[in-house]
């Protein structure tokens, strides 16, 4: 009769994937699921996800392509392997929908409950009386999984680990205002509040908009989170700098898996050719948001880089206005940008933009820098514009700009109606080809903001240039609006 016990070798070959499945979540994943796909990508995000666990990193975001599998870990294996690991540590994971979060809670519990799992993590399963899919409970211990949706309530209840795997559903909730405000405010209010100090937080996402809830968080907590950003095709290293400088990331870190550019992310799943085929139908907006991690168009809805030659210089003899449109907030919220733009009769120039998120008492302080040092190139002919807000508050604040750069050509100018309606002149004359930039390092903010109108987070820049241009082309240097210097 034939023996079913193993050989002593393959009883040695199977103790030892059980002992990576408990140290590791990539041979965990592929213990549990063995027909899991795994490719360089994966191991790359397992190896991350499992510095979450031994607590080396408390802070990570993951932007990868659609059904590349990075859910499967991070939502469904990662939970199940947490709990083994850190059976005290209770889970919350959240998404959009509640249906979707219980989803891949249901998913986890059968991964806790199953004989695998059980080869794995002996004595770890869940507690008979507490199996529900929005929160089950593991036995003998305090951990366990409470699966909610984004804006859900979660009083009660506290984690050591949370996850968030896409807040929102789709392009429409990302670009609404409102819900954005939802979403950021649940997050600070609600699920910050319950993650226990120490605990991680990992927050999976397309990233739809410069202003969702990855953005805010980058903006407001500058180099806190650890970022995997993984496009779907390789960029170049002049792409990735610019798409980094705009997302708050640092600057001239490599493609994670150091691919050539135009390479895909997980050849077994998406061929280079295939991706190609999804760029055609999902388009350019689709294509930078969900496949390449990037929230605005290459190319704007209205601007495109091409309408944006650089030259070395400017038209000595020509007329030059200074537009400001004014914030004051110190290290977030809205730039505070002065557009100097020249006109010498055939074509218009942008000289040089300064900008910055600055108290309103620094931003004076520039302001005034820049006047000083347009009169002295410029012998004091640059006419200095700033908007005027409406309001007595806006009244206010210009007639301070306007005391404070005495002794220069400055006059407030009361703004009306659209952003868009009043930049459209410029966006023409780019499209005709009669606007150049002067060589600076501001150039490449400046042409990512304005190929991101009309959906980009920031106007600053193009409110400016408008204001300049308007200014110039309708001889309005000094006319029709107050001067009080």
């Amino acid at each position: 009769m034939m023996s079913l016990r193993p050989s002593p070798a393959e009883a040695a070959r199977e103790l030892l994937r059980r002992r990576q499945a408990r140290r590791q979540l990539e041979h965990f994943t592929t213990y549990t699921y063995p027909r899991y796909q795994v490719e360089p990508v994966h191991r790359l995000v397992a190896a991350t996800l499992d510095r979450i666990v031994a607590g080396q990193i408390d802070r990570l975001m993951i932007s990868a392509p659609p059904q590349h599998g990075k859910s499967e870990l991070a939502s469904v294996r990662l939970p199940a392997f947490w709990l083994g690991r850190r059976p005290d540590d209770p889970v919350i994971l959240a998404s959009y929908g509640a249906s979707l979060a219980e989803s891949k809670s249901r998913q986890a519990r059968e991964i806790v409950e199953s004989a695998d799992y059980a080869a794995i993590f002996a004595g770890t399963t869940t507690r008979a009386d507490s199996r529900a899919v929005n929160q089950w409970q593991l036995a003998r211990s305090r951990g366990g999984m409470l699966a909610v949706g984004v804006g859900g309530p979660i009083t009660g209840h506290g984690a050591r680990l949370g996850i968030i795997d896409d807040p929102f559903e789709n392009w429409e909730q990302a670009h609404s205002q409102t819900i954005r405000d939802k979403v950021w405010d649940w997050y600070r209010t609600t699920f910050r509040t319950r993650i226990w100090e120490g605990g991680a937080i990992i927050l999976i996402m397309t990233r739809w908009h410069e202003d969702d809830l990855a953005g805010r968080l980058l903006a407001a907590n500058k180099g806190e989170w650890t970022v995997l950003r993984l496009p779907a095709v390789a960029e170049t290293q002049e792409v990735r700098d610019r798409k980094a400088r705009k997302m708050n990331l640092p600057i001239g870190e490599a493609d994670p898996l150091e691919r050539e550019p135009g390479e895909p992310l997980s050849p077994q799943r998406y061929s280079a050719e295939e991706l190609a085929r999804l760029q055609a139908d999902v388009g350019s907006l689709g294509w930078e948001a969900e496949y390449q991690g990037s929230p605005t168009l290459p190319e704007g809805n209205r601007f495109k880089r091409a309408w944006f030659p650089i030259v070395e210089a400017s038209p000595a003899r020509a007329r030059r206005v200074r537009y400001w449109d004014k914030a004051a907030t110190a290290d977030g919220g809205a730039y505070t940008a002065g557009v100097l733009m020249a006109w010498d009769g055939e074509l218009f120039y942008v000289d040089d933009v300064v900008r910055g998120q600055w108290s309103s008492g620094e931003r004076n302080t520039v302001m005034k820098q820049a006047a000083d040092m347009d009169a002295q190139a410029y012998q004091n002919t640059v006419h200095v514009w700033v908007e005027q807000e409406p309001g007595s508050g806006g009244k206010e604040s210009a007639e301070a700009t306007i005391h404070q750069l005495a002794g220069f050509p400055v006059f407030a100018e009361p703004v009306t109606g659209s952003k868009d309606v009043r930049l459209e002149p410029f966006a023409a004359q780019c499209e005709a080809g009669n606007v150049r930039l002067v060589r600076g390092s501001w150039n490449a903010d400046y042409v990512e903001e304005l190929c991101a109108v009309p959906s980009g987070k920031y106007r600053d820049q193009s409110d400016a240039s408008g204001g300049a241009f308007n200014k110039l082309s309708l001889g309005q240097q000094g006319s029709r609006t107050r001067r009080t210097a």
